[in-house]
């Protein structure tokens, strides 16, 4: 059986707990957190999530695991077949994660420890983020999923990316991000009432105060040692 290492407030975890009750994988979920020593032992940065496959595999990285699980368990595809198509799809779900999630992330720190980010960092981070509202406006169609007719790893993968996106730039810059790419509020609110999203919100929301419990005390622990 695979075993899924991480935290259900992470939402790359989730991402990847998505695709395998997608796919109706079974899999035992192993509660650890960024940088423990566990997690070393499993992936070599000591990221979330990884996954450990029934042979005794690790493999760490959500989209080298999406792609795994893709190649591995293919009854329930979540690729066009069609290569173009397919490259579309990941051309997608870079874009999110480059220029939506990983500069919405930067604001993280900020608002667990209840300050205000300065006005630089803002500045910076809506410059990217308006790059990738152009580009996802141009790629994803909705029409009724991202990438078109078809269901794929992009709407799993672009769902889960808006919820840092969401949480954090929209909060921090005072700016409804989603709502500036046509069609992106309304499939988001549809990708949150299906039963797999909402069974992963209700495993997020009971992990959350034991997450914000470690990560004040690693806030702490970091001031005191400045």
């Amino acid at each position: 059986m695979i075993i899924l290492h991480g935290f259900a407030a992470s939402n790359y975890y989730n991402l990847v707990k998505h695709v395998l009750l997608y796919k109706q994988l079974p899999f035992q979920e192993n509660l650890l957190y960024a940088g423990s020593k566990e997690l070393l032992a499993i992936s070599p940065v000591g990221k979330v999530p990884a996954i450990t496959t029934p042979e005794g595999l690790n493999i760490s990285e959500s989209s080298v695991i999406c792609d795994f699980l893709e190649e591995t368990y293919p009854d329930i595809q979540l690729y066009p077949e069609n290569s173009g198509e397919r490259a579309v799809v990941r051309q997608i779900m870079k874009i999110a994660e480059l220029y939506f999630e990983l500069p919405s992330r930067r604001f993280i720190p900020y608002a667990f420890s209840g300050t205000e980010a300065p006005e630089p960092v803002k500045v910076e981070i809506r410059q990217v983020l308006k790059r990738g509202i152009t580009a996802l406006s141009h790629l994803s169609q909705f029409s009724p999923w991202v990438a078109g007719e078809q269901f794929t790893m992009a709407d799993i993968y672009v769902y889960y990316v808006n919820s840092i996106v969401s949480k954090f730039a929209s909060s921090q810059l005072e700016w409804d991000v989603l709502a500036e790419i046509p069609g992106m509020t309304k499939w988001n609110e549809s990708m949150s009432q299906s039963p797999i999203a909402q069974k992963i919100e209700a495993d997020r929301l009971t992990n959350m105060p034991e997450f914000i419990k470690k990560v004040t005390a690693q806030i702490r622990a970091s001031k005191a040692k400045q």
